[in-house]
């Protein structure tokens, strides 16, 4: 992937601008599906689903944040997305996460299988991908973002 041109990728919560930077590729959950990104690509506007939003830097380093819904649109050279809530794996309390998922899958446990509990199943899915972000983080010392720390 070393001759390929950067895109950048731009990604904005309504809280802030979480991150503005060019990478070789990024991957993220569209509304269909898994989506990878190419400087080049044709324009494109979607929603995004709760998921892993990967971006893929030069020499093979790869830096992960967790999306919960919102819009990317694509252009050729520069990938925004408007995130509802995104968070940096660095940025994530892998206690806090494991303690919230917890609380969601004991409320859905109670609640037995004839009620559906929507804030629940929605929080279960929340601090699963929080986790599974924060869990990766960890496990890829080697990745350049641990290096700025």
């Amino acid at each position: 992937m070393g001759t390929l041109m950067p895109i950048l990728v731009e990604i904005v919560t309504p809280e802030r601008r979480l991150l503005s930077e060019e990478v070789e590729m990024v991957t993220l959950p569209g509304a269909a599906g898994q989506m990878g990104i190419l400087r080049g690509h044709e324009p494109l506007l979607s929603t995004l689903d709760i998921g892993e939003i990967v971006l893929h830097q030069r020499g093979g380093a790869t830096h992960t944040i967790a999306v919960h819904g919102g819009v990317v649109e694509v252009r050729p050279t520069k990938v925004t997305i408007l995130a509802d809530m995104a968070e940096d794996a660095d940025e994530i309390d892998e206690q806090r996460a494991e303690a919230a998922r917890q609380r969601a899958q004991e409320l859905l446990e109670q609640r037995g299988s004839g009620q559906f509990d929507p804030a629940a199943v929605a929080s279960l899915r929340r601090n699963t991908l929080r986790l599974k972000v924060a869990r990766r983080r960890r496990s890829r010392p080697g990745a350049s973002f641990e290096e700025e720390r």
